[in-house]
Parts: C-alpha cells; sequence; structure tokens
C-alpha cells in the first residue's frame, strides 16, 4: 500500500512535560510495572492491597482446612470447590489435588497445614520460569517495534493501551498510537486522549475504514520520524459481514511488513469474564499465529474487582502464554508487572 493512497490522519499531540522529541536518543526502558527515575510520581498498589474478592473465594475454605487440623474427605471437597470457584480450572485443579492426594497416601503430608503449605509450592512452581518481559528489541533508526492489543469489546484494551503508552513515554521511549479499532468511534476518541495526555503521535483512520490500512500508516509514520514503539489498538467486534478473526490475521501480517516490527503480540483478558477468557485465548492466539508465534503475554483487566483471579494458572498451563501485565485499578499505576509470588501471597493472605 503506497503512502501516497494513505486515508488514515496523522495527529502530533503538543508534547508532553518533560517528554523528550521524537530525535532524542531512547534510553533502555523496563516494563511498565517498575519503578524509575522518569516517572517517580506514579503510585503503585500491591497485588494484594487490591485482590481483596479473590482472596476472598480461597481464604474460608482454607480456614476451614486449617481449623480441622486433620485431613478427611472433607477436607478435600473443601479444596476443590474453593479451586473452582475462584476459577482454577478443571484441569489445574485435577492436576493440583492428585499431586497432593499422592503425598498425603505417602505420608509426606500429615496435616492440613502442611497440605495448604503445599499447595500453596506448587501453585507457585506453576508460575515460574515464564518470561514476562516485554520485547523490545532495540535497531537501527527508522525500525519500530510494534505491540499489537487483541481482545473482545468491553475488557479494558483500548485503556490499557493510554496507560502502556504513557508509562513507556515516561520511561523515554517514542510512541505513536494507532487507532486500528474503526468501528468504534469511540475507541479512537479514547486513545487520542490518551495521545494527547503522554504526548504520543497518534494515527486514526475514517470510521469503519480498513484496520489494516491504519496499522500500516502508523508503522510507516513511525519509522519516518524514528519512533521508536508504535502501540497498536485492534477491533473486538467488526459491524460488517467480515470475520474478526480473519480481519485480525490481516492486521498482524500488515503490521509486519515494511519498516516495522511486531514483537508484541498482547491478548487483554477481563479477569471477571473467568473461564471465558480461556476460551477467547485459544481464539485469538490461532488467529494471530504467524511464523509459529502467536500471542505473546496476556494483560489481565480488573483483577481487583473479581473473585475468579484462579484464570491465571488455566491461561498459563493449558495454553503456555504468560501473563505479563494486570490491571488493578482506572489509573496509570493500577497496571503494573505480574508478580507471580506476590499473586500466589495475595490469594493464601488470610486478611
Amino acid at each position: 500500500m503506497p503512502l501516497s493512497d494513505r486515508t488514515s490522519e496523522i495527529v502530533r499531540p503538543p508534547r508532553a512535560a518533560g517528554a523528550r522529541p521524537v530525535d532524542a536518543p531512547a534510553p533502555s526502558a523496563g516494563l511498565p510495572g517498575s519503578a524509575t527515575a522518569a516517572d517517580p510520581g506514579i503510585e503503585r498498589p500491591s497485588i494484594r492491597s487490591r485482590m481483596g474478592q479473590a482472596r476472598s473465594a480461597l481464604t474460608g475454605a482454607f480456614l476451614g482446612i486449617r481449623n480441622r487440623g486433620g485431613i478427611t474427605d472433607a477436607t478435600w471437597d473443601e479444596l476443590e470447590e474453593a479451586l473452582l470457584r475462584a476459577d482454577v480450572g478443571v484441569k489445574v485443579t485435577d492436576d493440583l489435588l492428585g499431586g497432593l492426594r499422592g503425598r498425603v497416601k505417602t505420608k509426606e503430608i500429615g496435616d492440613a497445614d502442611a497440605l495448604l503449605d503445599a499447595l500453596r509450592a506448587d501453585m507457585t512452581a506453576r508460575l515460574d520460569g515464564a518470561d514476562r518481559s516485554l520485547r523490545f528489541v532495540p535497531g537501527e533508526p527508522g525500525s519500530p517495534n510494534v505491540w499489537l492489543f487483541v481482545g473482545v469489546n468491553g475488557v479494558g484494551k483500548t485503556t490499557t493501551i493510554g496507560k502502556v503508552g504513557a508509562l513507556q513515554r515516561a520511561e523515554g521511549r517514542t510512541v505513536l498510537m494507532a487507532a486500528g479499532d474503526t468501528f468504534r468511534a469511540a475507541a479512537a476518541e479514547q486513545l487520542h486522549t490518551w495521545a494527547e495526555r503522554s504526548g504520543a503521535e497518534f494515527v486514526r483512520g475514517s470510521e469503519g475504514g480498513d484496520p489494516s490500512s491504519v496499522i500500516y500508516d502508523g508503522v510507516e509514520s513511525a519509522a519516518a520520524r524514528n519512533i521508536d514503539l508504535v502501540l497498536a489498538d485492534t477491533a473486538g467486534r467488526l459491524h460488517t459481514k467480515s470475520n474478526l478473526m480473519d480481519e485480525l490475521r490481516k492486521v498482524r501480517r500488515v503490521a509486519g511488513k515494511g519498516a516495522g516490527r511486531v514483537t508484541e503480540a498482547l491478548l487483554v483478558i477481563d479477569a471477571t469474564t473467568g473461564q471465558n477468557g480461556l476460551t477467547q485465548a485459544r481464539e485469538f492466539g490461532d488467529a494471530l499465529l504467524h511464523d509459529d508465534v502467536g500471542v505473546t503475554g496476556v494483560v489481565l483487566t480488573k483483577l481487583d474487582g473479581s473473585a475468579k483471579g484462579g484464570i491465571v494458572f488455566a491461561i498459563e498451563t493449558e495454553l503456555g502464554i504468560p501473563v505479563k501485565l494486570v490491571g488493578l485499578g482506572e489509573t496509570i499505576g493500577d497496571l503494573i508487572a505480574f508478580e507471580p509470588a506476590a499473586f500466589i501471597d495475595a490469594l493464601f493472605a488470610e486478611s
């Protein structure tokens, strides 16, 4: 698609206070959840302080089991019900309890406290070892990294892009936000607002236009201006006869052509949807497969308002997709890097 045929609008917002010009060198930047000298005013919550609902799904059962002391048939029933209610999933629950039953049978585990300690260790081990970094590959000027964001409408995808963009700007990278969800006018307006606030550039297309052309124009515009990173929004639902997954496959192909390099394809999932999120992960993962690479990570939003945080285990153990970021509220600082140890600590905390 020649640039002369571009139908997208490129918007350059006024530079935010403290933002560097696009031709300045980009320092190394970490995860949005990491504290840096560039963003000392951003207050970040702990997972434990925000996961009251998810914790309550397990705490009652754990207290009852500890108070009983011994391990009985009721113990296993309570554990199974608690894990399923937290949306850990049937397969993962069966695997966890099957291993624990074997250790109780061999007398390795003898009481309720030891049983819950072993469960905690096993759950932590299941989340260890995954690469949760947001992948940014330094390269020659004019070769931007592209992070695609996908997910159904209503999961907080556009807001997540805005937060990631603002945090990346605070850490010193130049950013362009591409409003590829052309079928929902509110998405483009919302993303434009985030771009203005953070000093990022912004590309949008005509309402109902070709999403792929917007992403292409965004990547080429970023390349021409030596911008480090393109954050690409995509549709969560189409108001046309075309199939959403076919459209996303096209977007994925186009985003990796020319000057851009797709280094992340992040699936945004609403934690309150529970096991439906697992279905979404499968569908979007299949749609984005390209060169044997599909979804590279998950952003789990609304974790602070859900009793179903156990979906993390289903996503990671059944699909092998790491959860990289979690949303714990509405502000920029409430999007943080996912830390398994802190997450397990929150689930097992009694208060």
